[in-house]
């Protein structure tokens, strides 16, 4: 493993992946400061235009030859979900720290060898539940702690990209995006939302799925969920809900949660980011952005002041600058690491077995 302390003076990273997230990812390595050092993708042609575009030095042939190259410190997998795990456990068994996107693994047996494969090796390991680095979201988790026992969670992460049969994307096929499509791919945020807001984890739950759209651009049947909604129960007795769709119409990336505990109430809907809604009994209101008045957990995510609109980039930025802080040394609190990744896959796991049984499983 390379030395800790050069690495927290300069990042290098490799990217495996050259699609929209890995583009997302390269921006947030850049502006935490560090050093695209090389790509990787499909092929080596693909990894060369993926390297000009998102302006690294060097194109690899392969994922292997980038993890075996002695010039890169940390590795973002930004891969069609069935390649994670190889190439994460390959990455840490090499002593990189990894960023990988969710899911971790297709399958929760394997993300939990990768969590304890984290463990281990004693590597920084993290995934980008980027909603976390929302201020509204550290404030939202910083006044439910004052509000009293959490009695009921509800809500929704809802889209639209796969509405038609025209729609498709790698994502459909089990065997590239495992058999848990919607919930893995978007439930898997709300999941994960939910736990660290409430810090409360789900128990059991009882899952229905739904297929939509039965066939894409002539291909064969599909086989995972366009949607779904899922009950379930927390330690503390809380009873939810959620509702999870790509098939949504004009629903872009509609992430909702709603809290209601003993003193009081929250919202944070994702596209509608600048504002907090607080409910009680004697009156509502809703809590726009501002450094000046937020909590000290929430301020240290808001950069800008109020009246400056921050999205989705600053949240992956933030993220990225945590994550990389911890390869540095210095541990971030509430940054995702790869148990939550495990986590979030068990959820995932248990939503389809449930769904498939019909019935409450155990979580």
């Amino acid at each position: 493993m390379l030395d800790i302390r050069r690495r927290s003076a300069e990042v290098r990273l490799g990217i495996v992946g050259t699609g929209f997230i890995g583009r997302i990812h390269a921006r947030a390595a850049r502006q935490a400061g560090a050093r695209l050092v090389g790509i990787a993708g499909a092929d080596l042609a693909n990894a060369t235009e993926g390297a000009r575009a998102l302006g690294a030095e060097k194109a690899f042939e392969s994922a292997a030859e980038l993890i075996s190259s002695g010039l890169i410190d940390v590795l973002h997998i930004c891969t069609p979900d069935h390649l994670h795990a190889p190439i994460g456990l390959a990455a840490m068994d090499a002593g990189l720290a990894v960023i990988c996107e969710k899911p971790l693994a297709t399958e929760a047996p394997t993300a939990q060898l990768m969590a304890e494969r984290a463990k281990d090796t004693g590597v920084p390991a993290a995934v980008p539940f980027v909603y976390r680095f929302h201020p509204m979201v550290r404030e939202a988790r910083e006044r439910l702690t004052s509000l009293g026992r959490i009695i009921l969670v509800q809500g929704s992460y809802l889209q639209d990209w796969l509405l038609k049969s025209t729609d498709d994307n790698w994502r459909v096929d089990p065997e590239q995006g495992g058999p848990g499509r919607t919930i893995g791919d978007i439930g898997s945020h709300w999941f994960d939302l939910v736990e660290f807001v409430t810090g409360d984890r789900i128990t059991r739950l009882c899952a229905q799925t739904s297929v939509v759209v039965p066939r894409r651009m002539g291909g064969g049947p599909v086989l995972t969920e366009d949607l779904a909604t899922v009950q379930f129960a927390t330690a503390s007795g809380a009873l939810g809900s959620v509702a999870v769709s790509q098939v949504a119409p004009g629903r872009k990336n509609r992430l909702f949660l709603e809290v209601s505990a003993a003193a009081g109430s929250l919202v944070f809907d994702q596209e509608n980011l600048e504002q907090l809604w607080l409910g009680g009994r004697s009156g509502s209101r809703a809590l726009v952005r501002d450094p000046l008045s937020l909590s000290e957990a929430a301020r240290r995510y808001s950069p800008l002041p109020a009246g400056h609109p921050q999205g989705f980039h600053d949240c992956f930025d933030a993220f990225v600058a945590d994550a990389y802080a911890a390869i540095g040394g210095d541990a971030r609190e509430g940054l995702p690491t790869f148990e939550d990744g495990a986590r979030a896959a068990q959820l995932t796991d248990a939503a389809l077995r449930s769904a498939r049984e019909g019935g409450w499983v155990e979580c």
